[in-house]
């Protein structure tokens, strides 16, 4: 069974970006491909990027950026009263 994460959740405010990836640092390791439930990071090639409206889809769990070994990801949490707010679950 595929839950629908939007009946979960609500979204407030315009949270700006939240997540980034230095390039440079990337070794394109994919465990942030693995480790994300939402399905938001891609791997091309040798390059791993975050889809381009992650915002309107991620949980912010902050998983991607734990789990990033070469410190490649920047994750911080969007500002105080955006962001997602959990309503059920």
């Amino acid at each position: 069974m595929k839950i629908d994460h939007k009946q979960l959740v609500t979204r407030v405010g315009d949270t700006g970006d939240f997540i980034t990836i230095d390039q440079s640092k990337c070794t394109a390791c994919g465990r942030c491909l693995v480790i994300c439930v939402m399905n938001l990071w891609k791997k091309r090639e040798n390059s791993v990027y975050i889809v381009s409206d992650y915002k309107s889809h991620c949980i912010e769990c902050g998983a991607c950026a734990q789990v990033c070994e070469s410190d490649a990801i920047q994750f911080s949490y969007p500002a105080g009263g955006t962001g997602v707010v959990y309503e059920k679950g």
